[in-house]
C-alpha cells in the first residue's frame, strides 16, 4: 500500500502541485518513512487528526503503518481534498477527509493526537492544533533544525493553551538514516 501512496504521489500529486518533481526522488526517506516513523509517538487505536495535511503527509503514511488507528485529514484547499479523498478511495484506507482550517473545527473536533508536518511555526501551530486536542492528549508536529528555537519561542502560548510538557523527541531513529525531529506537547489530563 505505501508504494501505491508512493507512485501517487509522484505522479497526480506532482501533477496537481502537491509535491514537487524535485522530490520524487525522496519520496520515501524524505517523506513517506519520515512521516510513518512518528507512529512510534501515537498510542493504539488513537483517533488522529492531521492538520494541513496536503499531500496527506503525515496522515496517509501514519495510517498505513498504522491501521489501528482513526485518522483524519484537515485540509482547507479544495483542490488537495479532492486528491486526498481520491487517494484515500484508490488505496482502500478508512481514512476521513475534512476540508476545513483547523481554527474552524475549534469546539467541534477534538482527538487524542494531532499531527501536523511543515504547516507553520510552533507558536501559531500550538494555537491552531491544542484547542483540538483531548485531554491529556499530544501534538505531534514534525519539525526541523529550528525546533528547539521554536519550542522556546511557543511556550508561552503552549502553556497559556494547556500544554504542560513540550519534548523534542527523534524518531525513527533504528531505521532510518536520518530520524525525524518532533515536537511532542502534552495536555493536561
Amino acid at each position: 500500500m505505501a508504494q501505491a501512496l508512493v507512485k501517487h504521489l509522484a505522479t497526480t500529486g506532482v501533477e496537481r502541485g502537491l509535491i514537487g518533481p524535485r522530490e520524487t526522488p525522496r519520496l520515501w526517506s524524505r517523506h513517506v518513512l519520515n512521516c510513518a516513523v512518528i507512529g512510534e509517538l501515537v498510542p493504539e487505536g488513537a483517533r488522529v487528526l492531521d492538520i494541513g495535511s496536503g499531500a496527506g503527509l503525515p496522515g496517509l503514511p501514519l495510517a498505513i503503518a498504522r491501521p489501528d488507528l482513526r485518522v483524519v485529514l484537515v485540509e482547507p484547499m479544495l483542490r488537495r481534498t479532492t486528491w486526498l479523498l481520491e487517494v484515500v478511495e484508490a488505496l482502500g484506507l478508512d481514512v476521513s477527509v475534512v476540508r476545513s482550517r483547523a481554527q474552524d473545527l475549534h469546539g467541534r473536533e477534538r482527538a487524542g493526537v494531532v499531527t501536523s508536518r511543515a504547516v507553520a511555526h510552533l507558536d501559531r501551530l500550538a494555537q491552531w492544533c491544542l484547542p483540538l486536542v483531548d485531554a491529556g492528549g499530544h501534538m505531534v508536529a514534525i519539525k526541523g533544525a529550528t525546533a528547539a528555537r521554536e519550542i522556546v519561542e511557543a511556550e508561552p502560548t503552549i502553556r497559556r493553551l494547556g500544554g504542560i510538557s513540550t519534548e523534542l523527541v527523534h524518531c525513527g531513529t533504528a531505521s532510518l538514516k536520518l530520524g525525524t525531529t518532533v515536537v511532542r506537547v502534552t495536555t493536561r489530563p
